[in-house]
Formats: structure tokens, C-alpha cells, sequence
């Protein structure tokens, strides 16, 4: 096995990912060649991995800290919730089938020799792995056939450095209480505690963290300021994207809707946008009417039709047609641009049962969700040849209809993606990351009336990674927790 570190937490959304990314990072700076590995991920913000299929976001900006490509085998499970049918499984990059909970729960086991494999193979030319945990290491309900948390650690003598969120308060019960559940040999495996996200003076937590260490036997490896420029990288959950976004900023030229679904996938598609200082980008929750704005994005949609369905019963497909009467402009991605067409068929049941339902009609355009799932990158140009563009895709269907004569975008290699309405203001595409190329988000915005910023977003990016590194050197013993690797 390799030389690996395992960060776990004391619940989902503890800043593991976040966490994991940062020290990526600092052992890229000081030489160390690091790989990033997560046995099990459930999300729906995927990317596509340079040896083709799908990994989860986090774990595609993890080697990205780390200074290598994305390999399907850094996530060889990747859980994708979607609505009736429970959830996509993904293993190895790869759409191995959908379970629901329980069903998930009895076909675990029968995936870690997969996990192992990936694990080894990820380990090969690297000096250290680190490994992200998944939910919380106290979930002792769920640890029989574990592969994601200290069923992992035990399988590979992985120690593991144990996460609390001291923001959502009880941090000392979570952390001790952690402790006292284990079984023993799981717990033996905890080598030291990480106290996340501190707010004011760090020095009113100085006993806790004493009275922690005195109570689990584990060492204090450092409290974590909460870390502002956090914002400017990926969230991995949908909550942490609406807790992460800034209000719309006052005065903005561009106004920018975009109704929060609830299978809303690859919404990362949303950060170069938001990062403009001349767009206000609004996610409209739950209960609240679509704002007038120049521009609603209909995002990614792992569950393109039950979600169609949550913006009827919004009634946002009401506000979304009188802004279109309006004159405002309409850009659907992926499942959102399926949703701008006049149907959606699925004859074989796969996002439920078998049947059809009316689109929003803005596109001339039928959408059949049938194989095979298309994950690949894709390169090419805006269709009116304006810039170039570099993305992805990851969605299953096919679209086709009069408005894909006028495509968004065309491929290097001679294929035509999208459509766009006879004026022009309704257009869709599969294409993810179509605004993180700074020429093609430059020219898109253009062309609503906004005023782009001269402004490199994968600089941004880099530079954010960096500055993480440097907030974790500041307030971890970095030298400690990585002489704890196995």
C-alpha cells in the first residue's frame, strides 16, 4: 500500500474537501509528490477525468492542488442522488448501475476490491496519498461493509486524522463523542484531531482544544481560521453553493437568475460568472419567485425531468415564459437546455417510469433521454466563431429538432452542440464549463449587454489554492500531521 494520510470527519460538510485540497497544495510547494484519493463520493458537481469517465469536483480540484491530471481511480465510487430511482453508482469513472439506500448498503462489499484497486493505483510514483473520508467516521450504523470511512482505514492500515466544524457548534462533543463510539481498533486508527472553521479569537478555544486532546488521546494538530476566500473555489454540496454565494452586488450592469433545482448538478459551471463584478448572480431558493433580470440559467440537472417538475411546482416555468415575453435571455445547460425544449421522452425508464412530458417550449427541439452516457472533454468555438471553447461533457440523451440548426457551439472535431431560438435570446447547450474559458465568457457576456472584466479565472483559481496552503501552514502543524502517514 502507499505511503497515505486519511482525513475523516465528524459529519458531512466539515471542510474535509476543502481541507484535503489545501495541504495538496502545500506538499506540491515543498516538493512532496501527493495524489489525492476519495474511496466513495456522493455528488452531483462531477467532472471528467483525463483517462476518461467521471470523479467527483472535489477530488477533480484536489489534483489539481496537487499538480497532476484527475483519474477516475482518485473516486473509484461516485454516488449520483437522482429522484425515483435512488442513486447512479459510478465506479471507476464508469455508470456501473443505481441502488437505492438499503440496496447500496448490501452491494458495498462487493466494491472494495475496486476501491483497493484504484487505491494502489493511484499510489504508484507518488510519495504520499491523501485520502478524504465521506459523511462522518461516527456513523456506526452504517460501518459494517464500509468503504468509505474506517472500513477503509482498516483494510489498508491508513491512519487517519479526525475533522470537527467548530462554525455548526458542539465541536467537543462531536470530536469526543467520536471517540467513545468507535469500535477500539477504529479508533486506534485516530492519530490526531483538526478543529475547523474558528471565527474571532482563536485563543478563547485554547482550552477546548486541551480538553479534546485530554479526552481522546489524540494530538492537537492545529485550529483552522475560517478561511474567507473560500468562495472562489468549487463547492461540492448544493447548500454549501447558496451558503458560498455573495449577495448580488448592488449597481451590477448584468442581472443573472438561476432557480436553485433540486437535483441541480455541475453547478461549478456558475463560479466564472459570479466572480464578474459586473453581474449580479441570484440563486433563487425554494418558495421565492424568479427576479427580473437580464438572464435566467437554467443549470445542469441530474434528474432532468422530476426536476422540470420542481420548477412547475414553483411556478417558475410561469415567471421563466413572461421574462421571455419580455425580451430577457434564456441559456439552459445540459439538463436545463433539455428542459427549453418542446419534450422530453424516456422510453426506457431512466429517471423513472417510462413515458413523456411537455418542455417549456422555448426551443424547437425534442430531447430522448437513451444511451450511451456521453462523458468526454470537448474543445472547439462559439458557433459564431467569437472564441474558443474548452469543456465538458457528462449527460445521457439526445436532442435534435429546427432550432439545432442554429448551434451554440462547434467542436473541433466537426460536431455541432445546442440550439438557439430564431432571435437568438433562448439558447442551450450540453457543454459544461462554457464561461471558464475567459475569451468564450468574455464574448457570451458581450453579447447580453453586460461589461466582462480582463481577468484570467484559472489564475484565480491558482491563486486561491495557494493562498489555502498558506492559511494552512499558518494554523496547522503541517511537519506533524504529515509525519503521521503510514
Amino acid at each position: 500500500m502507499p505511503r497515505a494520510l486519511m482525513l475523516q470527519g465528524t459529519g458531512s460538510s466539515v471542510g474535509k474537501s476543502v481541507l484535503l485540497a489545501g495541504l495538496a497544495r502545500a506538499c506540491l510547494r515543498r516538493g512532496i509528490a501527493v495524489r489525492p484519493f476519495k474511496p466513495q463520493n456522493m455528488s452531483n458537481n462531477a467532472a471528467v477525468a483525463a483517462d476518461g469517465g467521471e470523479i467527483g469536483r472535489a477530488q477533480a480540484l484536489q489534483a489539481r492542488a496537487a499538480g497532476v491530471a484527475p483519474s477516475v481511480h482518485m473516486n473509484p465510487v461516485l454516488l449520483k442522488p437522482q429522484s425515483e430511482t435512488g442513486s447512479q453508482i459510478v465506479v471507476q469513472g464508469q455508470v456501473f448501475g443505481t441502488a437505492r439506500a438499503r440496496e447500496y448498503q448490501a452491494l458495498k462489499p462487493s466494491l472494495m476490491p475496486r476501491v483497493l484497486e484504484s487505491f494502489a493505483l493511484v499510489g504508484q510514483g507518488a510519495d504520499l496519498v491523501l485520502v478524504e473520508g465521506a459523511g462522518s467516521a461516527s456513523e456506526i450504523n452504517l460501518r459494517r461493509g464500509d468503504i468509505a470511512n474506517m472500513g477503509f482505514a482498516r483494510a489498508t492500515g491508513t491512519p487517519v486524522v479526525l475533522i470537527g466544524d467548530i462554525d455548526r457548534g458542539g465541536v467537543i462533543a462531536s470530536l469526543v463523542g467520536t471517540r467513545h463510539v468507535l469500535d477500539p481498533a477504529d479508533a486506534a486508527l485516530i492519530r490526531g484531531f483538526i478543529v475547523n472553521r474558528m471565527r474571532g479569537d482563536p485563543t478563547l478555544f485554547a482550552e477546548g482544544m486541551r480538553e479534546i486532546a485530554a479526552r481522546t488521546g489524540w494530538a492537537a494538530l492545529g485550529l483552522v481560521p475560517f478561511f474567507p476566500e473560500l468562495g472562489r473555489l468549487p463547492a461540492e454540496d448544493a447548500h454549501e453553493l447558496a451558503a458560498a454565494l455573495p449577495v448580488p452586488r448592488a449597481g451590477a450592469g448584468l442581472r443573472v437568475a438561476v432557480p436553485l433545482l433540486p437535483c441541480i448538478a455541475n453547478f461549478d459551471d456558475l463560479d466564472p460568472l459570479r466572480a464578474e463584478p459586473d453581474i449580479a448572480l441570484t440563486l433563487v431558493p425554494p418558495g421565492a419567485p424568479l427576479p427580473c433580470c437580464d438572464l435566467v440559467l437554467l443549470p445542469g440537472s441530474k434528474a432532468t425531468i422530476a426536476d422540470l417538475g420542481a420548477l412547475r411546482a414553483e411556478g417558475w416555468d410561469i415567471d421563466i415564459l413572461a421574462h421571455r415575453r419580455r425580451g430577457g435571455h434564456v441559456l439552459g445547460l445540459c439538463g436545463g437546455y433539455q428542459m427549453l425544449g418542446r419534450r422530453i421522452t424516456d422510453p426506457e425508464g431512466v429517471e423513472g417510469p417510462p413515458g413523456a412530458v411537455a418542455g417549456l417550449g422555448l426551443l424547437d427541439i425534442e430531447t430522448v433521454l437513451a444511451g450511451p452516457k456521453r462523458v468526454a472533454p470537448v474543445r472547439g468555438w462559439l458557433a459564431d466563431g467569437a472564441a474558443e471553447v474548452e469543456g465538458y461533457e457528462i449527460h445521457l440523451g439526445r436532442s435534435a429538432g429546427p432550432d439545432a440548426a442554429r448551434p451554440l457551439v462547434r467542436f473541433a472535431d466537426g460536431r455541432e452542440d445546442g440550439a438557439a431560438s430564431p432571435d437568438g435570446r433562448v439558447r442551450g447547450t450540453y457543454v459544461h464549463g462554457l464561461f471558464t474559458a475567459d475569451a468564450a465568457r468574455e464574448a457570451l457576456i458581450r453579447g447580453l449587454g453586460g461589461s466582462p472584466a480582463a481577468r484570467s479565472h484559472a489564475a484565480e483559481v491558482e491563486a486561491t489554492l495557494d493562498a489555502l496552503a498558506a492559511h494552512l501552514e499558518a494554523h496547522l502543524d503541517v511537519d506533524r500531521l504529515l509525519a503521521l502517514a503510514g
